[in-house]
This record gives structure tokens, C-alpha cells and sequence, in this order.
């Protein structure tokens, strides 16, 4: 049985119905869902009362995950699973984080619009969050289609971006917020790692931009310079013709491409109200440098 797909936005995104995530998915499942993703990029799975063992399950089928969640006091972690992501406002002990808890002032940075893992030398593939606990009000996820957005660009900078080589890391994002307060262990983990500014998904046979707020340097441009294209390629790649947001329901998964899309949290009282979200990641097959190069861009 094909899986059922309802279109969410007019470019991208979808809800998948049909299909129980309680029972790990076989192989032709499987490859039907990545099949989705190929034209989606962002799928919604509704209603999955699933628990830890069988989300993590759910992202093994697909392929292999990520080892290490890039956190501050990573020693700090209520849940059953080491390479199952946090992505919640609770303490160890399931109260909520103090207000000037380091943890919350770094994962203020959700909010900032990224790609999950492009910190890392093989960045993320798919991301797959489940809602376990959401809050009343607030705390959407927007994504944004950054395979439309560079089909927007005019030829002429598509072709000044082709072959630009960025920096990210997790040090460059937080300081966005003024949050410097690292490790020596956390910087050194930390450290900027080489990206493609622009990708070639073969699945899909589409370009995309590989931005993130983790980006700091583009290789042979002066910073100041570099960091004005990035914000000004960031305001237009977000505009809200490209962006679906995704209100929350308790039980939601929601899954994402890494390679093709940013996202942010948007915020919501978390001083007031327990958000207990989980995250597992699937890596990338290497690094983007290490891929193949995007095809040249044609002449108009």
C-alpha cells in the first residue's frame, strides 16, 4: 500500500496518513518515504504514540545515526538514549530549567533559522522531532524550502554563489545571542568545520542553499562582507512565499532534509509551560565538500 500524501504548502511539505510508526517500517516502506521526502522534504506523521525505543527504531530503518548530540553540559541528560536529542525546557529531573540555566540560554539558539548538524564535518540528513508534551500556545517550527528559494535567485547570482565555501559552527550561532559562556572541551568540540554554500541533492536533481545560522566565514571573503551576504541570502531565502509553519499537536513527527531546508522554533512562555520535544538524526553520507559538486549553472 502507497502511503497517503496531502500537500501542506503550494512548494513543499506534506502530512502522511496511514501509517503507524509503532511497527518499525520495512524496507519498500521505507524507501517509499524517502521517495516522499525527495518531493516533500518536510513530512507530517499525526497521532504517534510512540515512545523512545520505537522512535529511535523508526530512524535506524532509514539509515544510520548520528553519535553525538552537540550540547553544552552534555553530562546532563534525563533521557534512556545517548544519541536521542533533547530538544526540551526540563532539567534531569523533568522540572522546568531555572531561567539563567546555561542549557536554556544555548537553546535559545533554536530559534535562530538553521540546518541541524551543519556544525559537523558530515552534517544531518533527516531529522525526525515527536512532540511528547507541547505547550498551550506558541512554540511552532517553521521550515523553509531553500531549493525554491535558489531557483528564485536571477541566473547571474546563482552563479557568483556556485562555488563559495562557508564555515559553521555552533560557537558562531550563539554568539548571535552574546551566549560565550564555553568549555575549553566545548570550544574544541566546537570548532568551525568547511561547507558547500550551495548542494545537489540527486534524489531530487535540484540545487539548493546551504545556509544556517552557524555560518561565520566564507572562505576568501572579508568577514563583514561574507556576513552581510549571508544575511541578506537568509531574509530572502525565509520570505514567507517559502516557509510552511507547523502548529503542534501532541503525538506529531514531524521530519525534515537537512540538505534542503532551514527551520527555527518560535518561542513560547518557557518559564511557565513544559515542552518535551525528542529528536533523532540521521547523518549524511559525508561531508558536502566530499559529495558530488552541483552542476554548473545554466545560461538564461
Amino acid at each position: 500500500m502507497g502511503l497517503h500524501l496531502t500537500p501542506l504548502h503550494p512548494l513543499f511539505a506534506a502530512e502522511v496518513k496511514g501509517l503507524d510508526l509503532r511497527s518499525t517500517p520495512d524496507a519498500a516502506t521505507c524507501a517509499e518515504i524517502d521517495r516522499a521526502m525527495d518531493r516533500y522534504a518536510v513530512l507530517v506523521f499525526r497521532d504517534q504514540e510512540l515512545d523512545d525505543d520505537q522512535q529511535m527504531a523508526f530512524g535506524e530503518a532509514l539509515g544510520p545515526l548520528e553519535e553525538d548530540r552537540a550540547v553544552v553540559d552534555r553530562d546532563k541528560h534525563r533521557l534512556k538514549h545517548a544519541r536521542m536529542n533533547d530538544i526540551s525546557n526540563l532539567d534531569v529531573d523533568g522540572s522546568l530549567l531555572a531561567a539563567d540555566d546555561r542549557r536554556r540560554m544555548f537553546n535559545l539558539g533554536n530559534q535562530l533559522w538553521h540546518s541541524d548538524s551543519s556544525f559537523k564535518a558530515t552534517p544531518a540528513k533527516y531529522s525526525m522531532l515527536h512532540g511528547r508534551v507541547v505547550p498551550p500556545n506558541g512554540a511552532d517550527t517553521e521550515f523553509a524550502d531553500m531549493r525554491a528559494a535558489w531557483d528564485a535567485l536571477p541566473a547571474a547570482q546563482q552563479a557568483e554563489l556556485m562555488d563559495l565555501v562557508t564555515r559553521h559552527s555552533l560557537v558562531y550561532s550563539r554568539a548571535l545571542l552574546g551566549f560565550d559562556a564555553y568549555t575549553e572541551e566545548e570550544k574544541q568540540r566546537f570548532a568551525p568545520v568547511r561547507q558547500r554554500l550551495v548542494r545537489w541533492h540527486p534524489g531530487q536533481r535540484r540545487h539548493s542553499i546551504y545556509l544556517s545560522s552557524h555560518i561565520g566565514e566564507i572562505e576568501g571573503m572579508p568577514r563583514p562582507e561574507a556576513m552581510m551576504l549571508i544575511r541578506n541570502l537568509t531574509e530572502f531565502a525565509t520570505q514567507r512565499q517559502f516557509v510552511y509553519a507547523h502548529q503542534w499537536r501532541q503525538w506529531d513527527l514531524v521530519m525534515w532534509d537537512n540538505r534542503t531546508t532551514m527551520h527555527r522554533a518560535r518561542p513560547f512562555e518557557d518559564k511557565a509551560y513544559k515542552r518535551d520535544m525528542r529528536r533523532v538524526t540521521l547523518k549524511d553520507a559525508a561531508s558536502t565538500l566530499e559529495q558530488a559538486p552541483p552542476p554548473p549553472v545554466l545560461a538564461a
